[in-house]
């Protein structure tokens, strides 16, 4: 499923020459009919969709558009079935040669909130933590990153990014089925690391932030999106059982007790580039993500507080820079 040649192209433009051979056998099996009850029939889906001459893409607008030719009516509804066959599609928007994407989490939003705060990305190499279908991956590239490598654990996810890759000739964007702590060490080389959305899903996320820095070099980047408690306290709480419905989520710091993190782990010049509450405007049930959303994770009476009795969805963008 993976384009071996373009990704170690890819890893040896960025200075990682032996991470092809050490991913090789991982990315093979859990790219494989063995590692999922679905896999055979997502890749029946990615290698049925249309070839078309024109593979031109947007990356650069609120709607990842790729796929310049419009399809008939015909052969656009059977397209929209085969995406619809990789759902729940969880980030978002995408146009795919006219079917319009419209998934649970409106990303553009949150994009638009770090863009133009964080260091410009034309010419950098990135590392995305936990990029799901690798929207954010492609919106790094249309602000001009010379290479973008996502990874994220969800062979499902992996099965979209490469869906939507398929219309597009761009092969310095990849997706890869792996965890951080799954990376080959040693290679302190990206200039900018993205985690958003993962710090509350990491049981040790000290860890999790010692492991990022890792792979940044010297004064590279680190862009963290992390949901918050408020307060001016530094202080973090772990969920009993569950947040906002959610089972994994570990720990959630104020944005001093966050800060105090950064700094513990050797980061400098934290900066808080936005904070803002999560609406169900954003994140929401919709045709391409038919399960239950953010609405249904907030109390009824009171929409300010989770059904569990926890404040509502918070969340903060920071940045930070690698020693």
């Amino acid at each position: 499923m993976l384009d071996d040649d373009s990704l170690a192209a890819c890893l040896r433009d960025v200075g990682l020459d032996r991470w092809p051979q050490q991913l090789k056998p991982m990315l093979r099996e859990r790219l494989s009919d063995a590692a999922h009850g679905d896999f055979r029939q997502w890749r029946e889906t990615i290698e049925r969709l249309p070839r078309l001459a024109d593979r031109r893409a947007d990356l650069a607008s609120d709607v990842v558009a790729v796929g310049v030719d419009r399809l008939g009516d015909a052969e656009s509804q059977a397209l929209k079935l085969q995406l619809l066959g990789l759902s729940p599609w969880r980030k978002g928007p995408f146009d795919v040669c006219g079917v319009r994407i419209d998934a649970e989490w409106r990303s553009d939003l949150k994009w638009r909130r770090l863009s133009g705060k964080i260091a410009p990305l034309d010419g950098r190499n990135v590392l995305d933590v936990g990029c799901g279908n690798g929207y954010y991956a492609m919106r790094m590239r249309g602000q001009g990153a010379r290479n973008v490598i996502g990874i994220d654990p969800t062979i499902l996810y992996v099965m979209q990014f490469l869906a939507v890759r398929h219309f597009m000739d761009d092969r310095s964007i990849h997706v890869l089925p792996l965890r951080l702590h799954e990376l080959p060490g040693g290679a302190r080389v990206f200039d900018t690391a993205f985690s958003m959305g993962v710090l509350y899903h990491q049981r040790a996320p000290i860890d999790h932030l010692r492991q990022l820095k890792d792979t940044l070099r010297p004064g590279g980047q680190l862009v963290l999106e992390t949901i918050i408690l408020p307060g001016e306290e530094a202080l973090a709480r772990t969920p009993a059982e569950r947040y906002a419905r959610m089972r994994n989520v570990w720990l959630l710091p104020t944005i001093a007790e966050l800060l105090v993190w950064l700094n513990r782990t050797g980061y400098r010049d934290a900066a808080i580039v936005d904070v803002s509450l999560t609406t169900i405007n954003e994140q929401r049930t919709t045709e391409w993500m038919s399960f239950d959303s953010l609405a249904e994770a907030l109390a009824p009476d009171d929409p300010t507080q989770t059904v569990e009795g926890w404040p509502a969805p918070r969340r903060v963008i920071v940045t930070a820079t690698a020693p």
